[in-house]
């Protein structure tokens, strides 16, 4: 018999600061980049029109991730949460278990931390104005990564009580209209992907998108159309063209792998990121396996600094 930490939401949040959920995604990227951690393929459970369940592997740093998550988008309504789930590691040279951690603050913790790192990495390093466009879980996580790497950020959300809240809650600016969130320099968007964001022709130049809302079949943040005219970075390719952004361009204009490249490359080096202070660069993000292994590992690595609660197998 053995004791298996659990790691609820809470202990998540304690163990793993935004800075360090920005540096363990970063290396997760990079890693699966060179080859050296894998993510066989993503598989969704489907419950609509409610929501979905999701089924997400990976494999490196000598251990084995399984993410069970849901995305129930209307949960919210009924004072529940939309995110919810548990991320099993186990020791990959033994297949013991070793930690349970809590789905949705893992999931929330590496979202923020993509966002923001996609946004640094492919935005002008000149870029002044920032905005988060969806004040729920993620998008806090989004904004409260923005502000610990030392960036000011303006929150908006259809709701403008979640997006007051938020805004007190986080120390962020309030945008004034969605109109002006749209236009910051650098915006995140996190939202249920049903309702397109981005027209055709309305992203302007210089200006830099993460996508992080449209991660399943139906959902989408941009127009296909505005796709074609900007420089398209995403997390995965097979993933992102068959459930994110990428998926209604590929579709309607046979948009291919080779105009899209992927942030782990560019990361170590191998793609160019942005190459012109006019280009338009938009990241697609549909949530990677290896990102919540990352975030999973650096929690792990603090389990002794905390009291966690236990199961005994």
């Amino acid at each position: 018999m053995s004791a298996i930490p659990v790691f609820r939401g809470a202990d998540v949040e304690a163990a793993v600061s935004p800075e360090r959920a920005v540096e363990a995604v970063r290396a997760a990227f990079e890693a699966y980049a060179r080859g050296e951690w894998s993510m066989p393929s993503k598989v969704y459970v489907p419950a609509y029109p409610a929501g979905d369940f999701r089924a997400m592997p990976a494999l490196g740093g000598g251990y084995a991730l399984l993410k069970w998550v849901t995305s129930f988008p209307g949960n919210p309504k009924v004072g529940l949460p939309t995110v919810t789930g548990l991320v099993l590691v186990s020791n990959a040279s033994n297949g013991m278990p070793v930690a349970v951690l809590d789905a949705g603050s893992v999931t929330a913790s590496r979202t923020g931390a993509a966002a923001v790192l996609a946004a640094e990495t492919l935005g002008r390093p000149d870029a002044r104005s920032a905005s988060v466009i969806g004040a729920g879980v993620n998008g806090r996580a989004a904004a409260r990564t923005f502000l610990a790497r030392g960036r000011s950020v303006a929150v908006w959300d259809v709701d403008p009580a979640r997006a007051e809240a938020a805004a007190a809650e986080l120390g962020t600016d309030l945008a004034d209209s969605r109109e002006a969130a749209l236009g910051a320099d650098v915006v995140v968007t996190v939202t249920p992907g049903h309702e397109v964001l981005f027209e055709d022709g309305s992203l302007r130049l210089g200006q830099h998108v993460s996508l992080m809302g449209a991660d399943g079949p139906g959902k989408a943040e941009i127009a296909a159309d505005e796709l074609m005219r900007v420089s398209v970075f995403c997390d995965d390719w097979e993933q992102a063209s068959h459930n994110g952004d990428l998926v209604h361009a590929v579709a309607a204009h046979n948009f291919d792998r080779a105009r899209a490249t992927e942030l782990g490359v560019v990361l170590i080096g191998e793609h160019a990121g942005r190459t012109d202070p006019d280009e338009i660069t938009v990241f697609d993000s549909t949530g990677l396996a290896i990102q919540d292994l990352a975030i999973a590992l650096a929690a792990i690595e603090r389990a002794g600094e905390l009291t966690l609660a236990t199961i005994e197998l």
